[in-house]
């Protein structure tokens, strides 16, 4: 029960972190977190091949070290459904920060139920590989079917008390997004 408590508990932390990249109008080098680039054949986060910095309230900076991944950088940006509009100068991307509007509020509302969705997904994989590691022991005759009912309702418990955190973490997040 421990592993999967500290297993939900980061499925939370990543949350945080994703919802940290939400912001209410400031730029913050934290709005880039959740981007991941297509560089050296497979995904990596932006901050493995640039640079972060916010040299005024309402614009970042990314300096891509490596100018062949320039391209894939600002795509990145552009396609990581934060509604920023990367502006591409050599090695430097330009990140300017819009004003919210209403439909940017809505925009960043359906990240953050997206964000939610995928920590939830997480949190059941967890009881799922929690479920199995149970009916494993059954099989092997180390636990009775009494004591998989009981493994199996308190990780359902556990389950449930996670999905709830998260439901509340969204709707706290949306709250804060959503105020003018």
């Amino acid at each position: 029960m421990d592993d999967l408590t500290r297993r939900m508990d980061g499925a939370l932390e990543s949350l945080r972190r994703d919802f940290s990249g939400l912001r209410s109008g400031r730029a913050s080098p934290a709005l880039l977190e959740p981007v991941r680039v297509e560089a050296y054949g497979g995904e990596v986060p932006l901050t493995q091949v640039a640079s972060i910095a916010v040299p005024e309230a309402r614009m970042i900076t990314v300096q891509v070290w490596d100018r062949v991944l320039a391209g894939a950088v600002e795509r990145a940006i552009r396609d990581a459904g934060l509604g920023l509009n990367p502006a591409g100068e050599g090695q430097t991307i330009r990140v300017p920060i819009p004003q919210l509007t209403e439909e940017r509020r809505n925009e960043l509302a359906k990240a953050a139920a997206r964000y939610a969705e995928g920590a939830k997904v997480a949190v059941r994989g967890v009881r799922r590989d929690g479920m199995d590691k149970s009916k494993g022991f059954e099989k092997k005759g180390e636990i009775s079917q009494d004591d998989i009912k009981t493994w199996s309702d308190a990780i359902q418990k556990l389950t449930d008390q996670y999905v709830k955190k998260i439901d509340d973490m969204v709707s706290e997040k949306d709250k804060e997004i959503k105020q003018v």
